[in-house]
């Protein structure tokens, strides 16, 4: 049967491109209510509305709320991670571009494989650490450092992917707990997180567009993951993840129609070498599972 679901690439790579879409659409909306609302206050809705419809799933599959896979810690790590990516995602917003915040993100994969010798005890060879050097490259291509422009934005965002990278990390290190469960927990997280921000910075009464928008952020984020778990059920990872590079298209593109934003040549070229390392070193190391697995066959 999961050979069968497998057999599907276009219908993998279908759904990846809507996770993609998703999110991009998350993260503009996002921007747009940060321009009223706190980051505290958009998240304590964004987690509450989350937990609204994670908890009937947990309830109507009979799954333990509780993680059976990996130390409590290590979720609690995880909820705290992605709590943290998203407060500092989201602060980036108010303060730069839309599509240049995406394009520090885009480099959480590559942080992933360098610090993956230490976190996770996998070996990277030298071409991989080739294409982690070149990624860093572009990074700092996009910082603008003759510019001037580094400022307490870029500096959220750097912060913010780099988080993003330990997330996925820890994601790893428990990815045979379901996905319900994993989401609970991270939303979880993020509830506290927020009750502790609104209470610092304040509760501003939101009227019924404005709740629609904030209800909407924690809807976007479940549709979205959603959505990559489709893909990764109808086609390999190796196939569909990629295409998560498409985001930067949905930035460029949303940040000009709604905010009026543009985005500068050098940051467009530390995207795409950013985008070029990182696909890069997905293929290198795809290739080193495959030869892996072939020396592992009998003869």
């Amino acid at each position: 049967m999961r050979a069968l679901i497998r057999s599907r690439p276009s219908a993998g790579i279908a759904f990846m491109l809507l996770a993609v879409f998703f999110f991009a659409v998350n993260d503009a909306l996002g921007k747009y209510v940060l321009a009223t609302y706190s980051v505290g206050q958009m998240m304590l809705v964004r987690s509450i509305t989350g937990l609204c419809i994670i908890l009937p799933l947990l309830v109507g599959t009979r799954a333990s709320p509780i993680p059976q896979t990996g130390a409590l810690w290590l979720h609690l790590v995880r909820g705290m991670l992605a709590t943290a990516e998203a407060a500092f995602f989201f602060s980036a917003l108010t303060m730069l571009p839309l599509a240049e915040v995406t394009t520090y993100y885009l480099a959480g994969p590559i942080y992933v494989t360098a610090l993956s010798p230490w976190l996770l005890r996998e070996h990277v060879g030298w071409r991989r650490w080739s294409g982690v050097l070149a990624g860093f490259c572009g990074v700092v291509l996009a910082l603008h450092p003759s510019g001037g422009a580094f400022n307490i934005g870029s500096l959220s965002a750097l912060i913010g992917s780099f988080a993003y990278a330990c997330f996925m990390i820890t994601t790893r290190r428990v990815g045979e707990t379901p996905a319900p469960v994993l989401l609970l927990w991270q939303f979880g997280v993020a509830l506290v997180f927020g009750c502790g921000a609104t209470i610092v910075q304040g509760w501003r009464p939101p009227n019924a567009a404005g709740l629609a928008l904030l209800v909407s952020l924690g809807v976007g984020s479940l549709l979205g993951h959603f959505s990559i778990n489709m893909a990764l059920r109808f086609a390999a990872a190796s196939v569909v993840v990629p295409y998560q590079y498409t985001m930067i298209v949905w930035g460029v593109l949303f940040g000009w129609r709604i905010f009026g934003e543009l985005v500068d040549v050098q940051t467009l070229i530390g995207a795409a070498i950013i985008i070029a390392a990182g696909l890069y070193i997905f293929l290198r190391e795809r290739r080193v599972a495959i030869s892996a697995e072939e020396m592992a066959l009998p003869e």
